[in-house]
């Protein structure tokens, strides 16, 4: 948990919600202003680095103990104080307005929904995180993932090649 990240998702864009994903209540919605592929990497390539970054009100951030998400069904905002975190890498890879796929590359406790948000309010027409999937985590790439179903039909010999060995710690 404690690695640096990659993620791929899709973005949708003139639509901001409060939770700043797609599972949220739409808060603002904007027109979307033209622009290519290029212009919103270019808009991205800001957010490449070292970054101070508020965490969202529904996230696991705790304030006196307590869960921000608890505190955001309730419809208590609080205020939270801004992370230090790093973007290695930020790029779209496609733009169909309203919809742009990305990839991005990030140190841990990066909060992508953030991400999304602050870009949207950058570009002056909002955003909120559609879909995201995790597909790097330290060194496990899910390239290198096996369906279920087929490691069932490995045989012994070529799951223990498959398997990860455990750190033995000293005693």
């Amino acid at each position: 948990m404690s690695d640096d990240k990659v993620y791929s998702g899709i973005m949708k864009f003139g639509e901001t919600t409060n939770s700043y994903d797609a599972d949220g209540e739409l808060v603002a919605s904007l027109p979307v202003p033209p622009m290519t592929l290029e212009e919103l990497n270019s808009t991205a390539d800001a957010f490449v680095g070292d970054l101070m970054q508020t965490p969202p009100m529904v996230s696991a951030v705790k304030k006196d103990g307590v869960p921000l998400y608890k505190l955001a069904r309730k419809g208590i905002e609080v205020e939270r104080k801004p992370r230090l975190i790093h973007i290695y890498s930020f790029r779209f890879t496609n733009y169909e307005e309203p919809f742009g796929s990305f990839r991005v590359a990030c140190t841990k406790g990066t909060y992508v929904r953030s991400l999304a948000h602050d870009l949207g309010q950058k570009l002056g027409c909002g955003a909120h995180l559609a879909t995201l999937r995790r597909v790097v985590s330290g060194k496990f790439d899910v390239q290198d993932a096996i369906q279920y179903e087929d490691l069932l039909q490995l045989s012994v010999g070529d799951l223990q090649k498959r398997v990860i060995p455990f750190l033995k710690l000293a005693a």
